[in-house]
Order: structure tokens, then sequence, then C-alpha cells
């Protein structure tokens, strides 16, 4: 699976309102651009009306006097009023002569708007767009007034409007940022603990449970996780009391097929021998060829007799309620070191007192460590195995390393490694088994004593 990239959703958050905000202020600045753009050209038609009507009323007053001097048209007194900077008035005849113009002149601007917005605004508004009135005395038309202002003044007037518009979203905007990011962290800071409850139940701690929040939102994933955890809490405790039960079954199956063994098998192995005895006796007197099937039968049954012994032993261990759990694992590392004849050494340390453990907690540990130290000696042929067993303040560690085969099927996936896995889940603790790191294999568990005190003080060996 790819590893997606990471990103905080405050910052996330927080970006996607700039950018709403700058798209909000962006539409504004246009709103104000198109505003101030009509503005200018209603005005340059109003002057362009009072223009016409000012030289209308210039010709009918020439006449009505009847002067022969004419001096029409005169803008003069006209564009003592009406002229600002950067404004062209203008008179075209009727064959489209201008016969008279006046411009004023256009300030150079402190800060002139950037080549890039003038071609923008250029291409979007039409800046010096003329207006023309058409100056009509009895019916005719003598001509018409032009008005237009210089481009460069109407572009650097819009950039005043925007540049302001864009000072305050300068300024707006980061402040923006750093409140829907601070608002958003206060609001957010309980995912923390979610996230920090949600690590504590894959560590295995199921009594982990969250607070209320504010939000509706967070309130609701709070109550599907507290009802997720009690619902696994209740599971797994269904689930390792259900486990001790098989266990204790298994272990009373075990115990009732060692008296059967002990009781049939072993006795019918002693006749055996005591049969072959006798045969040898009545073979040395009668037929001394004899001697030696007599012999072998007893070697064989004597061999079969330490077999049952073996079996017998893993069948039915010592009573680890009597003994201890430090003294049961010692023997049962004796036994092993006895019966490998110097093939493999095992080799024991505790760390910590076990008195205290629950007879149900010691039985368990000591099957656990049965189980492995079997799958080291027969299936990987380990030849060193070393068992630590640790009592820490919250939990009992237990590490068994060997320097045999990892890879070897059995040893991994038999029925010794399920059967550990079961009492470990049984104990509401963690199993794992793998390569160590300069070969051989490592197991290791580790048992909470939260749950080893809540076992029941039933035997289960």
């Amino acid at each position: 699976m790819w590893n997606r990239p990471r990103f905080d959703l405050k910052v996330r958050l927080t970006l996607r309102v700039a950018a709403i905000s700058a798209a909000c202020f962006a539409a504004i600045s246009a709103y104000f651009l198109i505003t101030a753009d009509r503005a200018a050209h209603a005005r340059i038609d109003d002057i362009a009306a009072i223009v016409a009507k000012t030289l209308e009323l210039q010709q009918g007053k020439v006449q009505w006097v009847a002067s022969p001097r004419s001096d029409f048209p005169n803008l003069d007194p006209v564009s003592a009023y009406v002229m600002t900077p950067g404004l062209c008035l203008a008179f075209r005849g009727p064959g489209g002569d201008m016969l008279q113009r006046f411009c004023s002149g256009a300030p150079t601007p402190a800060s002139p708007p950037p080549q890039l917005f003038a071609a923008f605004y250029r291409s979007l508004f039409d800046p010096g767009r003329e207006a023309a009135r058409p100056v009509i005395v009895r019916g005719a038309k003598l001509g018409e007034t032009v008005v237009s202002v210089d481009p460069a003044v109407q572009t650097a007037e819009a950039w005043h409007e925007a540049g302001r518009l864009m000072l305050a979203l300068a300024i707006a905007l980061p402040l923006l940022c750093v409140l829907v990011y601070a608002a958003l962290a206060r609001a957010l800071r309980p995912t923390r603990m979610i996230g920090s409850g949600l690590e504590r139940i894959a560590a295995g701690d199921l009594t982990t449970r969250l607070p209320p929040f504010d939000l509706a939102e967070l309130s609701a994933i709070r109550d599907v996780f507290n009802h997720l955890a009690e619902s696994l809490d209740i599971a797994l405790a269904e689930r390792a009391e259900l486990t001790r039960k098989l266990i204790a079954l298994q272990d009373e199956e075990r115990r009732h097929l060692a008296r059967e063994l002990h009781d049939e098998f072993g006795q019918s192995l002693a006749a055996i021998r005591a049969l072959a005895s006798s045969a040898r006796q009545t073979a040395a007197q009668d037929c001394p060829d004899l001697l030696g099937e007599c012999d072998g039968i007893a070697r064989t049954a004597t061999g079969m007799m330490e077999t049952l012994r073996g079996a017998l032993f893993r069948l039915r261990p010592p009573d680890v309620e009597e003994l201890g759990l430090v003294a049961s694992l010692e023997g049962l590392v004796a036994g092993w070191n006895g019966r490998s004849r110097g093939q493999t050494r095992f080799t024991i340390r505790f760390d910590g007192t076990f008195e205290s453990l629950p007879a149900a907690t010691s039985a368990s540990l000591y099957r656990i460590v049965q189980e492995a130290l079997t799958n080291a000696a027969k299936h990987a042929g380990a030849t060193r195995v070393s068992l630590e067993l640790a009592m820490h303040t919250e939990e009992i560690a237990l590490a068994i390393d060997d320097d045999g085969r990892s890879n070897d099927p059995a040893a991994k996936s038999g029925m010794g490694l399920l059967g550990m896995r079961e009492r470990v889940a049984a104990l509401r603790g963690q199993l794992s088994f793998e390569a160590a790191p300069n070969g051989g294999s490592a197991l290791r568990v580790v048992i909470p004593l939260a749950a080893a005190d809540r076992q029941p003080l039933d035997r289960a060996a």
C-alpha cells in the first residue's frame, strides 16, 4: 500500500478559509473596480450633456441678439467649473473636424500602477472612452461635444482604489489565518485525547475511556469509542474465560491420560519386566541360548518405562502450587539438562519474587515454558537455550532465546506454539515469536499483573 502524505487538519482548513477569503476579497475588488468604471463613465456623460446644453444656450443667445460677431463655440465658460485632471473637452463639427479642444494636465502619480495591472484594467474596462452629445438648435444639429479622460489617469485612480483593498487584504488575511488556526487548534484539541485513547486500546488497555467533549461531533465519536472499548473488554474477558475453561479441561484430560498410562501401560511394562526376569532364570537352568532374548526383552521394557516416565512428567507436571513456580521451573530445566546428555544446555534466571502469583497463573507459565523448551530442543535443534523470568511493577516478562533453526515450520506453527498462544491469551498477555538478530529464535511473553490477579484460584495443572 502506498504511503500517502498526511496533512494537518488545522492547516488544511486554515488554507481553505484563506482561499475563500482571498476569493471574497477578489470579488469585492472586482465589484469596486466595475462600480468605479461605471461612475467615471457616468460622470463624463453628465459633463458631455452639460457642455452640449451650454453650447446650445450660447448659440441661442447669438441668434437672439443677432450679433454679427460670433464666438461659437466657446468652451471657456464651462471648462472653468468642470475641468479635472486628465479631462478633455472638445467640439466636433458636422464634418467631423475638431473645432475646439481643451485638456487639463495629468499630474504624475506618486505610485504609478504596475504594468500588469494597467494592461489587465485596459483590457477589461477600456479607459479613455469618449462620451459624445449632439448640439441641436431649432432642430438643426450644429455638431457634438466630446468628453474623455486620459487612460493613464483613470487607470491610476483604479489602482489607487484597488491598492487600498489589497492593503486591507494583506493585513486582514494573515490575521484571519492566525485566528482561524488558533480557533481550530482549540476546537480540535480533544482529537489528541482520541488518538491517545486509540493507541492505548491498540496496546491492549481496554479500560481506556474518553471524557465528555463540548462539540457534538466529538461527543458522538466519544460515545462510539467508549462503547467499542467496553464491548471489546467484555468480549476478551469472555474469550479469556472460555480459554481458561478449555485449558482446564485439557489439563484434566492430561491428568486422566496420565492416570490411565500409569495404571494400565505402566503395570503392563512392569509385568513384562518381571516375566522377562523369570524367563531368564528358567533359561539359565534349562536353555542358556535364550538368555540374550530375555535380556533384550528386559532392556526394551526398561527403555519403554523411561519413556513413559518422561511422558507422564510432561502430562502431569509437579504440583506448582505446593512447590512454587521457581522450584518447578528449576526442576524442569534440570530434567531437560539430564535428558539431553550434554547435547543441549539449558539455563534459567529469575528476577523478582513469584510467591504471590495465583496458582492458575503459575501453572500457565509453567506450561508455556514447558512447550517452549520442547520446541527449542526437539523442533529447532538448539544447542543452547536460555530462559529469563522477570517480575516488574505492572507485568511479568518471560524471555526464551535459543540458537536453533528459526525457520523450522514446526517450531513456528506447531500445536505447542498454538497452546502457548491460548494460555497467553487467557492471561490477557502478549506473545511474540521471531528470529533473533544473531540467529536462532526469540520468544517473548508479557503478562499484565492486573490480568494475573484476576485469575481464578482453580488449579490449571
